[in-house]
């Protein structure tokens, strides 16, 4: 019996210095967890491992380029119709003057440089008097407008400080309905923020947002403060500049547009290079073709663009175009409604002779015409 109870005792407690260890070192192990009240089934720790579904890695490499943009300007209070009467004046003097009041506005920018260039909106910066750039790394600076255009609501600013993270532009042509798309600006001034969707439509035009329209369409949150900030595909890439939601209550409902990285490239360089961007111009005025319309002017079909009014003295007048011609070809490029026109005559280089094929009477006729620079102007083309 006493040998029995040696070999239970032994036994007893190579158990409880194996369970003592076990509860140590790899407490999951065990069928119960002391300071659990039900049972659980946690995933393993993968630290380290990439993440399923996860933009984190796009986020890390285009978050440091975007700004946030804080701008104020000054403004005079409306005067008081006292203040214009020669007696109140003669008794109060100017004393009752109001003073001058200042206004702040914030968006948001996309550092697209290394020397300190900065693509926004147009309407960020419109007639801003101090402009200050908010980096994600906690520098902040003042900027200085380089040059804006407001028919593509773009605008580039600068600023001098050092080691700046420049994004990585993508490529317009490859962007597909349906890709996913993160915003990255600063809603509402609530901070940096990311917001992610995928790209609803291309080419929104004749939405009455800009002169020159075609938009990227994405259901990615955008807000008040998002504005000039970017959008940008998976790999982390630019591929717009955030810039209108529609919206009833003015806050995201689903619909927000941003301006194709393409465009936004092409007006970039050239208020880079030059200060503002130089369009085409021809000096008139266009309505698109109807049903109705062809079948008044006996069109064989409803492509093209009816020439409404010709400016006097114009490229287009001196050439010899007048209200009611149809145009129906730019360089032997089809005109398919007014937005075409418009985006394919400013195209061109203002100097150059284009060959412009138009309907008139019945009879096609071909006009070659000088091509204008277009006026800062936004009734005619």
């Amino acid at each position: 019996m006493r040998r029995f109870w040696l070999i239970f005792s032994q036994t007893a407690t190579v158990c409880l210095a194996a369970l003592f260890v076990l509860a140590t070192l790899k407490p999951e192990l065990l069928p119960w967890r002391g300071n659990s009240v039900v049972t659980l089934h946690e995933a393993p720790n993968s630290a380290g491992e990439p993440k399923v579904a996860s933009y984190s890695g796009a986020v890390k490499k285009a978050m440091p380029s975007v700004v946030n943009i804080y701008t104020s300007k000054e403004i005079q209070a409306p005067r008081h119709p006292l203040l214009d009467d020669p007696m109140f004046r003669r008794f109060f003097g100017e004393r009752f003057q109001a003073e001058p009041q200042r206004t702040s506005s914030l968006g948001s920018g996309v550092i697209v440089s290394s020397q300190g260039y900065i693509l926004t909106n147009h309407h960020v910066v419109e007639a801003a008097d101090e402009i200050e750039v908010a980096l994600a790394d906690g520098r902040t600076t003042a900027a200085r407008i380089v040059g804006t255009d407001p028919d593509t609501d773009l605008a580039v600013v600068k600023i001098d400080l050092k080691n700046l993270p420049a994004i990585t532009f993508g490529h317009a042509e490859q962007i597909q309905v349906g890709d996913v798309v993160l915003a990255i600006g600063n809603p509402f001034g609530v901070g940096q923020t990311v917001t992610s969707g995928i790209v609803s439509a291309l080419g929104r035009s004749h939405l009455g947002i800009n002169t020159f329209e075609d938009f990227i369409q994405t259901d990615a949150a955008i807000n008040p403060g998002n504005s000039g900030g970017a959008l940008i595909d998976a790999a982390g890439n630019l591929i717009g500049v955030n810039s209108a939601i529609y919206s009833r209550s003015g806050g995201s409902q689903g619909i927000g547009f941003a301006i194709p990285v393409s465009i936004a490239k092409r007006v970039m360089e050239q208020i880079i290079q030059n200060g503002s961007v130089v369009r085409g111009w021809i000096g008139v005025e266009v309505q698109d073709i109807t049903p109705e319309l062809a079948e008044s002017f006996r069109l064989p079909k409803s492509g093209g663009v009816v020439i409404a009014g010709v400016l006097r003295g114009g490229p287009a007048d001196r050439a010899g175009i007048k209200p009611g011609d149809v145009l129906a070809e730019i360089d032997g490029k089809p005109v398919g409604d007014s937005a075409t026109m418009l985006t394919q005559i400013a195209a061109l280089q203002p100097g150059k002779v284009a060959s412009l094929k138009i309907l008139r009477n019945q009879t096609v006729a071909e006009m070659r015409v000088a091509i204008g620079k277009r006026p800062k102007m936004r009734q005619t083309e």
